[in-house]
């Protein structure tokens, strides 16, 4: 049965789901949502992550990105963050939405991701991010797996992750909503792809 799309996200009728669980019937409240933005750099068949060192998120592995300040919009704070947490600079193209809610943070997390294909610049550890390259290969085959580089770490990622960043990798836009409970804990979520137009 598909599921209508949840509170926080633009309603749409061109959405395949994905995915959608969890043991919550209600979806959290939110009275304030922030902007964010999460940014992945995907060449020959390797995606660049961040160890993240502090902050929400610390001992993970994720993107880059961070809040949307006063003035800039979301594709300038993508750039400006992947300069800062990576020391790199890229063109970034827009290609999800996923929105948030963490239980005791009184606010929602809206999260414009972006992906880039080239970079320019050196790939650096900040005091934030430490940057890694691995496999971006989707294959249960250790075979098919880049040899010099390791798989990637879903069980140090957000454990939303492995229900869109196949998605991300594979070039197909989505949106997701996941309420988290405490300790990265997913309580209700829910994922699409969304197709692309014909035109395009």
């Amino acid at each position: 049965m598909t599921q209508s799309i949840p509170p926080g996200l633009q309603e749409s009728s061109d959405v395949i789901e994905t995915a959608s669980g969890g043991t919550s019937q209600e979806w959290m409240p939110f009275e304030q949502v922030k902007l964010y933005t999460n940014a992945f750099v995907l060449q020959d068949n390797k995606i660049l992550l961040g160890y993240k060192k502090r902050g929400l998120g610390k001992d993970l592995y994720n993107g880059f990105g961070g809040k949307v300040e006063p003035g800039e919009t979301s594709a300038e704070a993508a750039v400006r963050e992947l300069q800062e947490e990576a020391g790199i600079t890229a063109t970034l193209r827009h290609c999800g939405v996923l929105f948030f809610t963490v239980t005791d943070i009184p606010y929602a997390f809206h999260v414009d991701v972006y992906i880039a294909s080239e970079y320019s610049g050196t790939i650096i550890e900040t005091e934030e991010m430490r940057p890694q390259w691995f496999s971006a290969t989707q294959s249960t085959s250790e075979m098919d797996v880049t040899p010099e580089f390791l798989p990637i770490p879903y069980e140090t990622m957000w454990t939303d992750d492995p229900f869109w960043l196949p998605l991300l990798i594979q070039g197909r836009p989505f949106v997701g909503r996941v309420d988290f409970g405490s300790d990265n804990c997913m309580q209700k979520w829910w994922f699409a792809e969304i197709p692309s137009s014909p035109d395009a």
